[in-house]
């Protein structure tokens, strides 16, 4: 029984050092946001289940889900048949009038933004310039050009699926911020629509 105390002192010590409090811990188990970023989460900010998009997804919509399923569970909203049969769709629930997804062959592929938050894991978002960006992603990312010529994003790959950073139409920098597998979205930029 003497060996208690001993251990339940090296538990609270172990969980001190492993979480140590104060605004600066906060801000350093947030990776890649800068202070006085666009995209600075402070401590005192909540954090709510709309500021992550990652390649995964977000929240319930994650890439390679099935339409149906969505759709059955009462995530989607409404739905338009674009270009080679991909099905565009606007979202319920805490993510309504935050993200917009896309559908290829009855399954998510592309899931895109252009408010912020949400942010990437390592703290992008739209409203940052493409500066910004080359200094969370340094050599992972690159800027790239449509085939046109007259386009220019930001893309960061993660095997076979991106984030892609689009500009804004009237003022510099990201206007929007996709996520999902390269053969869609990265394809979709660099050719633009093919109706």
């Amino acid at each position: 029984m003497p060996r208690l105390p001993a251990i339940l002192l090296a538990s609270v010590l172990a969980l001190a050092i492993v979480a140590p409090a104060g605004p600066a811990a906060a801000h350093r188990a947030d990776p890649g946001v800068r202070p006085g970023s666009t995209v600075d989460l402070r401590p005192d900010r909540p954090a709510l289940g709309t500021d992550l998009l990652s390649v995964r997804g977000a929240g319930p919509f994650r890439i390679g889900a099935s339409l149906t399923r969505l759709t059955s569970a009462g995530l989607i909203d409404w739905t338009v048949v674009g270009c080679d049969g991909v099905v565009q769709a606007g979202v319920t629930g805490e993510w309504a009038g935050v993200i917009l997804v896309a559908f290829r062959d009855g399954r998510l592929v592309e899931v895109g933004t252009a408010t912020a938050p949400p942010r990437s894991p390592a703290g992008a978002a739209v409203g940052m310039t493409f500066a910004e960006l080359e200094e969370i992603y340094g050599p992972r990312g690159a800027l790239i050009h449509n085939d046109a010529g007259d386009a220019t994003a930001y893309l960061v790959r993660f095997g076979s699926r991106v984030e892609l950073f689009t500009g804004h139409p009237i003022r510099p920098g990201v206007g929007y911020f996709q996520v999902g597998l390269a053969d869609h979205v990265e394809r979709s930029f660099r050719q633009g629509h093919s109706c």
